[in-house]
Protein backbone atom coordinates (compact mmCIF):
# COMPACT_ATOMS: atom_id res chain seq x y z
CA UNK A 1 0.00 0.00 0.00
CA UNK A 2 1.46 3.73 -1.09
CA UNK A 3 2.41 5.06 2.16
CA UNK A 4 -0.43 7.99 3.50
CA UNK A 5 -3.41 5.87 1.60
CA UNK A 6 -6.10 5.15 3.33
CA UNK A 7 -7.64 1.40 2.25
CA UNK A 8 -10.14 1.47 5.61
CA UNK A 9 -10.16 2.53 8.63
CA UNK A 10 -10.82 0.17 11.71
CA UNK A 11 -13.09 -0.48 15.02
CA UNK A 12 -11.57 -3.00 17.51
CA UNK A 13 -14.47 -4.70 19.68
CA UNK A 14 -14.89 -8.19 21.14
CA UNK A 15 -16.25 -10.75 18.92
CA UNK A 16 -19.20 -11.24 21.00
CA UNK A 17 -20.67 -8.14 19.85
CA UNK A 18 -20.72 -9.33 15.99
CA UNK A 19 -24.62 -10.12 15.85
CA UNK A 20 -25.20 -6.69 17.76
CA UNK A 21 -23.03 -4.87 15.14
CA UNK A 22 -24.34 -6.40 11.84
CA UNK A 23 -27.73 -5.45 13.26
CA UNK A 24 -27.43 -1.75 14.30
CA UNK A 25 -24.09 -0.65 13.33
CA UNK A 26 -20.85 0.33 15.48
CA UNK A 27 -22.51 2.68 17.55
CA UNK A 28 -21.36 5.07 19.88
CA UNK A 29 -20.86 4.43 23.65
CA UNK A 30 -23.81 7.06 24.72
CA UNK A 31 -26.10 5.34 22.14
CA UNK A 32 -24.90 1.82 23.75
CA UNK A 33 -25.87 3.33 27.38
CA UNK A 34 -28.85 5.22 26.97
CA UNK A 35 -30.28 2.24 25.12
CA UNK A 36 -29.02 -0.48 27.21
CA UNK A 37 -27.87 -2.21 24.59
CA UNK A 38 -26.22 -5.42 25.37
CA UNK A 39 -22.58 -4.88 24.65
CA UNK A 40 -19.33 -7.02 25.93
CA UNK A 41 -17.10 -3.65 26.41
CA UNK A 42 -13.16 -4.11 25.83
CA UNK A 43 -11.75 -1.67 26.99
CA UNK A 44 -10.71 -0.40 30.77
CA UNK A 45 -13.92 1.05 32.07
CA UNK A 46 -11.79 3.84 33.13
CA UNK A 47 -10.12 4.90 30.00
CA UNK A 48 -13.91 5.03 28.62
CA UNK A 49 -15.16 7.10 31.33
CA UNK A 50 -12.57 9.52 30.64
CA UNK A 51 -13.62 10.18 26.94
CA UNK A 52 -17.36 11.08 28.14
CA UNK A 53 -15.84 14.03 29.96
CA UNK A 54 -13.44 15.43 26.57
CA UNK A 55 -15.27 16.95 23.76
CA UNK A 56 -14.92 17.98 20.19
CA UNK A 57 -14.54 21.32 19.10
CA UNK A 58 -18.50 21.67 18.88
CA UNK A 59 -19.08 20.69 22.29
CA UNK A 60 -20.09 17.13 22.37
CA UNK A 61 -18.62 14.34 23.84
CA UNK A 62 -16.23 11.79 22.72
CA UNK A 63 -19.02 9.52 23.61
CA UNK A 64 -20.93 10.82 21.35
CA UNK A 65 -18.98 9.47 18.27
CA UNK A 66 -18.10 5.88 17.03
CA UNK A 67 -14.27 6.02 16.93
CA UNK A 68 -12.36 4.52 14.06
CA UNK A 69 -8.45 4.47 14.05
CA UNK A 70 -6.51 4.87 10.89
CA UNK A 71 -4.28 1.99 11.79
CA UNK A 72 -5.20 -0.94 14.04
CA UNK A 73 -2.21 -2.60 15.30
CA UNK A 74 -1.97 0.37 18.02
CA UNK A 75 -1.04 0.66 21.59
CA UNK A 76 -4.58 0.77 22.19
CA UNK A 77 -5.01 -2.90 20.30
CA UNK A 78 -1.90 -3.68 22.23
CA UNK A 79 -3.63 -2.80 25.81
CA UNK A 80 -6.84 -4.90 25.03
CA UNK A 81 -4.21 -7.75 24.00
CA UNK A 82 -2.59 -7.49 27.65
CA UNK A 83 -5.88 -8.15 29.33
CA UNK A 84 -8.10 -9.55 26.83
CA UNK A 85 -7.48 -13.15 25.00
CA UNK A 86 -6.86 -12.94 21.09
CA UNK A 87 -9.87 -14.95 20.85
CA UNK A 88 -12.28 -12.68 21.96
CA UNK A 89 -10.77 -9.72 19.91
CA UNK A 90 -12.03 -8.79 16.52
CA UNK A 91 -10.90 -5.82 14.36
CA UNK A 92 -13.87 -4.01 11.64
CA UNK A 93 -12.67 -2.88 8.48
CA UNK A 94 -14.57 0.11 7.89
CA UNK A 95 -14.81 1.35 4.21
CA UNK A 96 -13.05 4.67 3.34
CA UNK A 97 -15.32 6.40 1.90
CA UNK A 98 -16.25 7.47 5.36
CA UNK A 99 -14.24 9.81 5.13
CA UNK A 100 -16.10 12.07 3.11
CA UNK A 101 -19.22 12.58 5.49
CA UNK A 102 -19.29 16.50 6.17
CA UNK A 103 -20.02 15.73 10.17
CA UNK A 104 -17.05 13.82 11.21
CA UNK A 105 -13.91 14.95 13.02
CA UNK A 106 -10.38 13.44 12.53
CA UNK A 107 -7.80 13.50 15.17
CA UNK A 108 -4.12 13.64 14.90
CA UNK A 109 -3.61 11.11 17.48
CA UNK A 110 -5.28 9.66 20.27
CA UNK A 111 -8.36 12.01 20.81
CA UNK A 112 -8.31 11.63 24.45
CA UNK A 113 -5.28 13.05 24.28
CA UNK A 114 -4.57 17.37 24.96
CA UNK A 115 -1.46 17.02 22.43
CA UNK A 116 -3.45 15.88 19.38
CA UNK A 117 -5.59 17.73 17.46
CA UNK A 118 -9.72 17.16 16.92
CA UNK A 119 -9.99 19.06 12.92
CA UNK A 120 -13.81 19.36 11.94
CA UNK A 121 -13.99 17.46 8.19
CA UNK A 122 -13.77 20.59 5.94
CA UNK A 123 -9.85 20.88 7.58
CA UNK A 124 -8.82 17.94 8.07
CA UNK A 125 -9.02 16.12 4.54
CA UNK A 126 -6.19 17.82 3.41
CA UNK A 127 -4.25 16.47 6.59
CA UNK A 128 -5.58 12.65 5.88
CA UNK A 129 -2.37 11.48 3.93
CA UNK A 130 -0.36 13.07 6.57
CA UNK A 131 -1.91 11.37 9.39
CA UNK A 132 -2.45 7.83 7.86
CA UNK A 133 1.65 8.10 6.75
CA UNK A 134 2.37 8.87 10.82
CA UNK A 135 0.66 5.63 11.85
CA UNK A 136 2.08 3.40 8.84
CA UNK A 137 4.74 2.29 11.55
CA UNK A 138 5.68 -1.11 12.69
CA UNK A 139 6.56 -0.26 16.26
CA UNK A 140 6.11 3.73 18.42
CA UNK A 141 7.40 5.18 21.35
CA UNK A 142 6.25 7.58 23.64
CA UNK A 143 9.04 10.09 22.96
CA UNK A 144 8.58 11.26 19.87
CA UNK A 145 5.28 11.61 19.89
CA UNK A 146 4.64 7.95 17.55
CA UNK A 147 2.65 6.07 20.22
CA UNK A 148 -0.08 8.90 20.14
CA UNK A 149 -0.09 9.82 16.35
CA UNK A 150 -0.40 5.85 15.45
CA UNK A 151 -4.00 5.92 17.49
CA UNK A 152 -5.15 8.99 15.27
CA UNK A 153 -9.18 8.68 15.22
CA UNK A 154 -12.10 8.96 12.88
CA UNK A 155 -14.80 10.28 14.73
CA UNK A 156 -18.29 9.51 13.18
CA UNK A 157 -21.84 10.83 14.89
CA UNK A 158 -23.85 7.95 16.56
CA UNK A 159 -23.10 5.23 14.39
CA UNK A 160 -21.66 3.74 11.26
CA UNK A 161 -24.09 1.78 9.26
CA UNK A 162 -22.83 -2.45 9.24
CA UNK A 163 -23.21 -1.94 5.58
CA UNK A 164 -19.95 -0.35 5.23
CA UNK A 165 -18.33 -2.66 7.41
CA UNK A 166 -15.74 -4.87 4.44
CA UNK A 167 -13.61 -7.42 5.99
CA UNK A 168 -13.57 -9.01 9.59
CA UNK A 169 -9.81 -9.36 10.69
CA UNK A 170 -9.27 -11.69 13.61
CA UNK A 171 -6.35 -13.56 15.64
CA UNK A 172 -6.29 -17.36 13.61
CA UNK A 173 -8.37 -19.63 11.82
CA UNK A 174 -9.77 -20.97 15.29
CA UNK A 175 -11.31 -17.37 15.78
CA UNK A 176 -11.92 -17.25 12.24
CA UNK A 177 -14.50 -20.24 12.50
CA UNK A 178 -15.84 -19.46 15.77
CA UNK A 179 -16.75 -14.93 13.80
CA UNK A 180 -18.34 -16.90 10.77
CA UNK A 181 -20.41 -19.03 13.28
CA UNK A 182 -21.42 -15.82 14.75
CA UNK A 183 -22.52 -14.47 11.51
CA UNK A 184 -24.04 -17.17 9.79
CA UNK A 185 -24.20 -17.98 6.00
CA UNK A 186 -22.84 -15.18 3.38
CA UNK A 187 -21.11 -13.24 5.96
CA UNK A 188 -18.64 -10.96 5.64
CA UNK A 189 -15.15 -12.48 4.97
CA UNK A 190 -13.12 -13.07 8.08
CA UNK A 191 -9.61 -12.98 7.56
CA UNK A 192 -6.63 -14.17 10.09
CA UNK A 193 -3.66 -11.87 10.43
CA UNK A 194 -2.12 -12.51 13.49
CA UNK A 195 0.57 -10.06 13.19
CA UNK A 196 -2.08 -7.52 13.46
CA UNK A 197 -2.83 -9.08 16.71
CA UNK A 198 1.29 -8.79 17.71
CA UNK A 199 0.95 -12.61 17.36
CA UNK A 200 3.52 -14.62 15.71
CA UNK A 201 2.56 -15.69 11.93
CA UNK A 202 4.04 -19.32 12.79
CA UNK A 203 4.84 -21.25 15.88
CA UNK A 204 5.76 -24.55 15.75
CA UNK A 205 6.95 -26.94 18.97
CA UNK A 206 10.07 -28.74 18.60
CA UNK A 207 9.94 -29.72 22.33
CA UNK A 208 8.07 -29.27 25.11
CA UNK A 209 9.56 -25.60 25.58
CA UNK A 210 10.91 -24.94 22.12
CA UNK A 211 9.22 -23.18 19.80
CA UNK A 212 10.16 -21.72 16.23
CA UNK A 213 8.69 -18.71 15.17
CA UNK A 214 8.44 -16.48 12.63
CA UNK A 215 6.74 -12.90 13.83
CA UNK A 216 8.40 -9.73 15.57
CA UNK A 217 10.52 -10.96 18.33
CA UNK A 218 10.04 -7.71 20.41
CA UNK A 219 5.83 -7.77 20.69
CA UNK A 220 6.68 -12.10 21.89
CA UNK A 221 5.87 -10.43 25.61
CA UNK A 222 8.65 -13.29 26.89
CA UNK A 223 10.77 -12.50 29.70
CA UNK A 224 14.15 -11.83 28.07
CA UNK A 225 14.71 -10.39 24.73
CA UNK A 226 17.86 -11.88 22.99
CA UNK A 227 19.70 -8.95 20.37
CA UNK A 228 22.69 -10.05 18.66
CA UNK A 229 25.19 -7.40 18.85
CA UNK A 230 29.12 -6.86 18.10
CA UNK A 231 31.66 -6.04 20.69
CA UNK A 232 32.20 -2.53 19.03
CA UNK A 233 29.33 -0.78 20.11
CA UNK A 234 27.77 -0.01 16.85
CA UNK A 235 23.67 -0.94 17.02
CA UNK A 236 23.19 -0.01 13.09
CA UNK A 237 21.02 -2.68 11.61
CA UNK A 238 18.45 -4.97 12.42
CA UNK A 239 17.08 -5.86 15.59
CA UNK A 240 19.72 -4.27 17.24
CA UNK A 241 18.87 -1.17 15.06
CA UNK A 242 15.25 -1.51 16.22
CA UNK A 243 16.66 -1.72 20.15
CA UNK A 244 18.38 1.24 19.66
CA UNK A 245 15.72 3.49 18.42
CA UNK A 246 12.68 1.79 20.37
CA UNK A 247 14.42 1.62 23.79
CA UNK A 248 17.68 4.03 23.43
CA UNK A 249 18.21 2.95 27.42
CA UNK A 250 19.76 -0.64 25.86
CA UNK A 251 21.59 1.28 23.71
CA UNK A 252 23.12 3.19 26.18
CA UNK A 253 24.03 -0.03 28.42
CA UNK A 254 25.20 -2.07 25.51
CA UNK A 255 27.99 1.43 24.48
CA UNK A 256 28.96 1.51 28.22
CA UNK A 257 29.24 -2.55 28.25
CA UNK A 258 31.72 -1.90 25.11
CA UNK A 259 33.61 0.97 26.13
CA UNK A 260 34.68 -1.34 29.27
CA UNK A 261 34.98 -4.31 27.28
CA UNK A 262 33.14 -6.09 29.37
CA UNK A 263 31.36 -7.50 26.67
CA UNK A 264 32.85 -9.58 24.02
CA UNK A 265 32.47 -13.09 22.28
CA UNK A 266 31.30 -16.22 24.25
CA UNK A 267 30.40 -13.59 27.31
CA UNK A 268 26.44 -12.53 26.58
CA UNK A 269 25.75 -9.93 29.00
CA UNK A 270 21.92 -9.69 30.81
CA UNK A 271 20.45 -6.05 31.03
CA UNK A 272 18.12 -6.87 34.18
CA UNK A 273 16.08 -3.18 33.18
CA UNK A 274 12.90 -2.41 35.92
CA UNK A 275 10.49 -1.94 33.46
CA UNK A 276 8.34 -3.38 30.96
CA UNK A 277 7.85 -3.53 27.43
CA UNK A 278 3.76 -3.29 28.44
CA UNK A 279 4.54 -0.52 30.52
CA UNK A 280 6.02 1.44 27.06
CA UNK A 281 4.04 0.12 24.50
CA UNK A 282 -0.03 0.06 25.97
CA UNK A 283 -1.75 3.17 26.12
CA UNK A 284 -2.34 4.54 29.49
CA UNK A 285 -0.10 1.71 31.11
CA UNK A 286 -0.77 2.74 34.89
CA UNK A 287 -4.21 1.04 35.02
CA UNK A 288 -3.36 -2.06 33.26
CA UNK A 289 -3.63 -5.32 35.64
CA UNK A 290 -2.19 -7.70 33.51
CA UNK A 291 1.35 -6.36 32.53
CA UNK A 292 4.60 -8.38 32.79
CA UNK A 293 6.47 -6.34 35.37
CA UNK A 294 9.82 -6.40 33.88
CA UNK A 295 11.64 -7.01 30.16
CA UNK A 296 15.14 -8.00 29.98
CA UNK A 297 17.32 -7.88 27.09
CA UNK A 298 20.12 -10.42 26.75
CA UNK A 299 23.19 -8.62 24.41
CA UNK A 300 24.60 -11.86 22.36
CA UNK A 301 27.90 -11.26 20.75
CA UNK A 302 27.76 -13.05 17.50
CA UNK A 303 30.97 -10.76 16.00
CA UNK A 304 33.67 -9.03 17.47
CA UNK A 305 33.26 -6.21 14.63
CA UNK A 306 30.28 -5.21 12.45
CA UNK A 307 31.87 -5.29 9.39
CA UNK A 308 33.07 -8.83 10.05
CA UNK A 309 31.18 -12.39 9.08
CA UNK A 310 29.64 -14.19 12.75
CA UNK A 311 31.55 -16.21 14.56
CA UNK A 312 30.32 -19.71 15.03
CA UNK A 313 32.47 -20.50 17.02
CA UNK A 314 31.66 -17.70 19.73
CA UNK A 315 28.33 -17.94 19.47
CA UNK A 316 28.21 -21.49 20.55
CA UNK A 317 30.89 -20.26 23.66
CA UNK A 318 27.79 -17.76 24.13
CA UNK A 319 25.15 -20.61 23.85
CA UNK A 320 27.46 -22.47 26.56
CA UNK A 321 27.04 -19.55 28.87
CA UNK A 322 23.56 -19.46 28.68
CA UNK A 323 23.27 -23.10 29.17
CA UNK A 324 25.33 -22.47 32.44
CA UNK A 325 24.26 -19.31 33.95
CA UNK A 326 20.30 -18.44 32.53
CA UNK A 327 18.68 -20.33 36.04
CA UNK A 328 21.16 -18.33 38.29
CA UNK A 329 20.62 -15.27 36.36
CA UNK A 330 16.93 -15.33 36.65
CA UNK A 331 15.74 -15.19 33.07
CA UNK A 332 12.20 -16.74 33.48
CA UNK A 333 11.63 -17.16 29.24
CA UNK A 334 13.51 -16.29 26.24
CA UNK A 335 12.68 -15.12 22.75
CA UNK A 336 15.81 -15.58 20.35
CA UNK A 337 16.65 -14.74 16.77
CA UNK A 338 18.67 -17.04 14.32
CA UNK A 339 22.05 -15.56 15.50
CA UNK A 340 24.70 -15.13 12.84
CA UNK A 341 22.01 -15.94 10.08
CA UNK A 342 21.08 -12.90 8.90
CA UNK A 343 23.32 -9.99 8.64
CA UNK A 344 26.02 -12.11 10.04
CA UNK A 345 25.59 -14.52 7.08
CA UNK A 346 25.79 -17.83 8.36
CA UNK A 347 23.61 -20.58 6.71
CA UNK A 348 20.58 -21.69 9.10
CA UNK A 349 21.97 -25.69 7.91
CA UNK A 350 25.14 -24.85 10.25
CA UNK A 351 23.44 -22.29 12.86
CA UNK A 352 19.63 -23.83 13.03
CA UNK A 353 20.75 -27.63 14.58
CA UNK A 354 23.35 -25.87 16.94
CA UNK A 355 20.75 -23.29 18.34
CA UNK A 356 18.15 -25.99 18.96
CA UNK A 357 20.45 -28.68 20.71
CA UNK A 358 21.70 -26.33 23.20
CA UNK A 359 18.41 -24.30 23.84
CA UNK A 360 16.44 -27.82 24.21
CA UNK A 361 18.13 -28.22 27.30
CA UNK A 362 16.31 -24.77 28.78
CA UNK A 363 13.53 -25.86 31.24
CA UNK A 364 11.97 -22.50 30.31
CA UNK A 365 9.69 -21.04 27.38
CA UNK A 366 12.27 -20.50 24.55
CA UNK A 367 11.11 -19.24 20.99
CA UNK A 368 13.26 -19.25 18.49
CA UNK A 369 12.88 -16.38 15.88
CA UNK A 370 13.12 -17.90 12.21
CA UNK A 371 15.62 -15.77 9.64
CA UNK A 372 13.61 -12.63 8.28
CA UNK A 373 16.25 -12.43 5.47
CA UNK A 374 15.28 -15.53 3.05
CA UNK A 375 12.91 -18.29 3.92
CA UNK A 376 14.28 -21.60 5.42
CA UNK A 377 13.23 -24.91 3.43
CA UNK A 378 10.96 -26.62 5.12
CA UNK A 379 12.96 -30.01 5.35
CA UNK A 380 15.38 -27.99 7.31
CA UNK A 381 13.14 -27.03 10.56
CA UNK A 382 11.94 -30.75 11.28
CA UNK A 383 12.93 -32.10 14.91
CA UNK A 384 14.81 -34.89 12.89
CA UNK A 385 17.06 -32.75 11.41
CA UNK A 386 17.35 -29.39 14.64
CA UNK A 387 17.44 -32.12 17.16
CA UNK A 388 19.14 -35.32 15.10
CA UNK A 389 15.94 -37.15 16.11
CA UNK A 390 16.69 -40.72 14.66
CA UNK A 391 19.94 -39.97 13.53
Amino acid sequence: MPRGRVEGLYYITHIDNLPSIMARGVLCHHRIDSEQIPFTHIYDAQIVANRSAMHVPDGRSLWEFANLYFQPRNAMLYRVLCEKSAEDVVVLAIQPTVLNRPDIFISTGNAASPLSEILPASQARRRVPQIKAATDKKWWTEVDGSKREMMAECLVPDSVPSELIQTIYVASHEVADKAKALLGQGGLPVIPEPEMFFEPSRRTPLTRHLFLVEGDLFFSRLHTLTVSVNCVGVMGKGLASRAKYQFPDVYVFYQDLCRRRTLGMGRPYLYKRESSFDNQLADEPSSLSNSNLETWFLLFPTKRDWRQRADIGGIQEGLEWLQANYRAEGIKSLAIPALGCGLGWLDWREVGPLLCRSLSALDIDVWLYLPAERKVPEEYLTKEFLLGLGI
